[in-house]
């Protein structure tokens, strides 16, 4: 019993990781259509803002849920001004480049400046016992920042003015200009919004793996493939791709080995793309956001 209770908190934790490392995507590819190649360099800025906020002495947390996503934000709007807005209905070729591109630049001036080094932050939660087994706290609030993050989302795309303004942007651009609203601001908004998400991922993710330069490589696969999965609708979409492909893999982790769990990840994404070309949510959810 109390191993079946580890077993299922950590398929949980695999599944609220991928919620957290993709929702930014979801959004930045979801609504705005930009393939955003430079999604991990973003979850690596949000981790070295953690990094280089705790030596400086500030509160873990408040360097975790306050900084991280204020500078990765401000720099995905500075971004979305000087690149991304040129690429708005541009090739998808195009938009590959230019981002890989991006992507290259934050990695090497990020290793010009602090170098190729593996830095660790200290987990700022402790651990508890089920049965003889051991658990960490961190784990839980994983799982917790996962759903608070969903839900989050979904009450401000239905519920709020912001929300309605940004979908009826995306959807016709030429009618919300009409009606008094500036496109270019609602793009630069939700492009920062999209990069804030994915500074707090990279914030959370700190004391779980080690920050380096190189860190994003091994998520930006899995947060796309969680995105394009989860098809149209950001949030179900996310929810639901995370819990199959997060569920998948944690399982098989536990009966094979970590490569073998990855492994059975992209296994059923592409099964599961052969049979849902439009992700799960272009067959179910269709009205869901």
């Amino acid at each position: 019993m109390d191993f079946a209770i580890i077993v299922v908190l950590e398929v949980l934790s695999a599944i609220g990781t991928l919620v957290i490392i993709s929702l930014g995507l979801a959004i930045i590819f979801g609504m705005m259509r930009v393939i955003n190649i430079a999604h991990g360099e973003f979850l690596m800025l949000g981790a070295y803002t953690v990094l280089l906020s705790v030596k400086a002495g500030v509160n873990i947390w408040i360097a975790m849920l306050v900084l991280a996503p204020l500078v990765v934000g401000v720099i995905g709007v500075i971004i979305e001004r000087c690149l991304i807005q040129f690429l708005y209905g541009a090739r998808m070729l195009d938009t590959l480049l230019a981002t890989w591109g991006l992507s290259l630049f934050i990695i090497g001036a990020v290793t010009i400046v602090f170098g190729n080094t593996v830095e660790g932050v200290s987990s700022p939660l402790g651990g508890f016992d089920i049965g003889a087994y051991k658990m960490s706290m961190y784990t839980i609030f994983v799982i917790v920042m996962a759903a608070v993050l969903l839900l989050g989302t979904l009450v401000v795309l239905k519920f709020t003015k912001l929300g309605l303004i940004a979908r009826g942007t995306m959807q016709n651009a030429g009618m919300a200009a009409a009606l008094g609203v500036s496109p270019p601001k609602v793009y630069m908004v939700t492009f920062g919004i999209g990069a804030a998400l994915t500074g707090l991922a990279g914030g959370i993710l700190a004391p779980l793996t080690g920050v380096v330069p190189t860190m994003g490589v091994a998520f930006i696969a899995k947060a796309f493939i969680t995105v394009i999965g989860g098809g149209a609708a950001m949030v179900a979409g996310t929810a639901t791709a995370s819990g199959l492909f997060g569920g998948i893999s944690q399982l098989a982790t536990f009966a094979t080995t970590p490569v073998w769990g990855d492994a059975a990840l992209l296994f059923i994404a592409v099964i599961m793309l052969r049979i849902l070309p439009q992700g799960i949510t272009g067959k179910f959810f269709r009205r869901s956001i």
